[in-house]
């Protein structure tokens, strides 16, 4: 049984990757954001079963202190931490340089220190800004469209260089748009689902001409365990992408379809992002992960994405679900 760390383990796709490296066998350390109501975020929602056998760590990526002391025993870093939004992200440019490429430096030199035998660092498509050429391959043009693509470049670039620097087992999975349940309302699935659940028919929504490679959750977090379980996979970087593209306004239409609900898609200014920032095209390659690793996404083209959909839409729409959530609030 292997010990592992995850950062981020309190958050949307932390919590899920924690369920399956339980079920997986691991003995799994959850690094949580530290509070003072002693929250662990959407693990507080798991079974018990599985609460119980977490060793939730409450801490903070920002202190190298605390990493340390959080990796010691641990054949392997998941570094989920991060902060995501990108409204926010405009707001608050100087605390994703802090958390997303500072806290990323702390996990890589207390993996250093430490001889941790692998650290999977999490990217984001946003890293290769709208689409100069497509599918989208790893070697795609880096292009910072938010500050929040910004630090996570840097991110991805500072977790690169300790492995061509020190030789630290460093692998970048570089996930696509992910979705499921428990994801925040800032994305566009969960909003509009939720709009939906409510009852609303008048659909708040921001751009829909651009298009995403949307990619169901529990692909997202299988691809973490394949490239776990690759040592091929060290010193690379990795798309995880469904290989298939859909603008937002199609995927409101096929969201309605799911849930049997006529809507009408309003234009809300303050959901739009700033017309430089947009990222109007992703479509990701997964050859290289494919032949790297072995995976393959589970829930690819119309049909996956449509059966993602219809799980998502479930869990959503079960009102203790829905207490999470403020409704008619949008959230950035």
């Amino acid at each position: 049984m292997k010990k592992v760390l995850v950062t981020g383990a309190d958050g949307f796709i932390g919590s899920h990757l924690v369920e399956s490296l339980i079920d997986s066998g691991y003995e799994v350390r959850a690094f949580c954001i530290y509070n003072s109501q002693g929250s662990w975020g959407w693990l507080d929602s798991l079974p018990q079963n599985k609460k119980s056998q977490i060793e939730v760590f409450l801490g903070d990526i920002r202190d190298q202190q605390c990493l340390r002391e959080a990796l010691l025993g641990c054949h392997i870093v998941f570094h989920l931490a991060a902060l995501i939004a990108i409204p926010y992200s405009y707001r608050a440019p100087g605390s994703y340089i802090d958390t997303n490429i500072h806290g990323t430096l702390n996990v890589l030199q207390a993996s250093r220190d430490l001889q941790t035998p692998h650290v999977i660092h999490t990217s984001t498509s946003e890293t290769y800004g709208t689409a100069q050429f497509v599918p989208i391959t790893e070697e795609h043009p880096l292009v910072a469209q938010s500050p929040y693509a910004a630090s996570k470049i840097g991110a991805d670039q500072l977790a690169l260089s300790y492995w061509r620097s020190f030789d630290t087992p460093v692998s970048v999975l570089r996930p696509f748009n992910t979705y499921g349940p428990r994801q925040s309302t800032r994305a566009v699935i969960p909003t509009i689902i939720t709009q939906i659940a409510s009852g609303n028919r008048e659909i708040s929504l921001g751009s829909i001409s651009p298009t995403r490679d949307f990619n169901f959750v529990a692909d997202t977090v299988n691809a973490f365990l394949y490239v776990a379980n690759s040592p091929q996979s060290i010193g690379k970087v990795l798309n995880c992408a469904s290989n298939f593209e859909i603008s937002i306004g199609d995927t409101a239409r096929l969201i309605s379809e799911v849930l049997n609900a006529e809507i009408e898609i309003i234009s809300d200014e303050q959901r739009f992002r700033p017309p430089s920032s947009e990222v109007n095209r992703l479509f990701g390659d997964n050859t290289l992960i494919k032949s790297v690793t072995g995976w393959e996404p589970a829930f690819s083209g119309l049909e996956g994405l449509k059966k993602g959909i219809s799980i998502t839409a479930e869990w959503f729409t079960n009102p203790s679900n829905m207490m999470h959530y403020r409704e008619g609030h949008y959230t950035i």
